[in-house]
């Protein structure tokens, strides 16, 4: 059994941050242990949110507790993802010193929540700085979207080379273990899009077909399946393959439902059982 510690937002309606990451999670029989770091009452990408963020004493009270358990030492992971700001981080960060210091083999896996290409940046500046000097270095998986790769390195991307060598740029900022996700380059055909994961094995790259769906919450789920799947397994070719097939199975039903949020509840079996799986290829 996997215990994976969870920090990241939360909302009360939809599946974006711990709303998505949890459960699926959880539908492959991993524990999960979330710490939110904002409850809102649906995503910021509508006209109106409610609720608020919490503050890095929340962050720190709540590790407290989990050290006074004594369950730390039997944390396998530690997710995290959209970060408000750059105290906030710091709190992540000595949350999974914690871990570390508990259990030396378990493995950090940071979602560097920055933008997307459609939005650019849509955190604080001090946030994306944060990301780049701090969380990036200290993680040993990394699941940046193809706009976060270019932030965090400094690289401008269009070809595949260029991806190739913004991700090593990357891994020798400290993270070993790389997933991009909506990676388009030169050569990705305009109904298609890309992944791609490095780690000690070597370079793959996954296409899938474009759907047409806003993908709100699916960069949160892609980078928990991976960490699920690569602890599980130790390559970051199959877990990008079967994380990228869940995703794409249920990103599918989503598009046929016209629902604005992601149908993860109702295409769960997706997350076990993808209706079509995706092979990885060596670059």
């Amino acid at each position: 059994m996997l215990n994976i510690l969870s920090l990241q937002s939360h909302v009360a309606y939809g599946h974006v941050g711990n709303s998505a990451a949890v459960f699926a999670l959880q539908r492959l029989g991993v524990e999960v242990w979330p710490v939110h770091t904002v409850q809102f009452s649906n995503h910021t990408g509508y006209a109106t949110s409610r609720g608020r963020a919490f503050d890095a004493a929340h962050i720190h009270e709540l590790m407290q507790g989990l050290g006074e358990r004594d369950v730390l030492g039997k944390c396998d992971g530690v997710l995290s993802g959209y970060v408000g700001s750059a105290e906030v981080g710091a709190a992540i960060l000595d949350a999974v010193a914690e871990v570390k210091r508990a259990n030396p083999g378990a493995l950090y896996c940071c979602d560097p929540v920055i933008g997307d290409v459609v939005r650019g940046a849509f955190v604080k500046p001090e946030v994306a700085d944060f990301m780049r000097a701090r969380a990036v270095p200290a993680a040993d998986i990394v699941t940046p979207n193809h706009f976060e790769l270019d932030q965090v390195t400094g690289h401008t991307t269009r070809s595949l080379p260029d991806a190739l060598a913004a991700i090593h740029a990357l891994r020798k900022l400290g993270p070993k273990i790389v997933l991009v996700t909506s990676l388009q380059t030169d050569e990705t055909p305009a109904d298609a899009i890309d992944l791609a994961a490095c780690d000690k094995a070597g370079c793959h790259r996954l296409r899938t077909p474009k759907l047409p769906v806003a993908a709100h919450g699916a960069g949160d789920a892609i980078a928990a399946l991976f960490l699920a799947h690569y602890l599980r397994m130790g390559s970051a070719a199959e877990a990008m393959s079967r994380a990228a097939s869940s995703i794409f199975g249920i990103l599918k039903r989503t598009a046929a439902t016209g629902s604005g949020e992601m149908a993860l509840i109702e295409a769960q079996d997706e997350l076990v059982n993808p209706s079509t799986i995706f092979r990885a290829e060596p670059l």
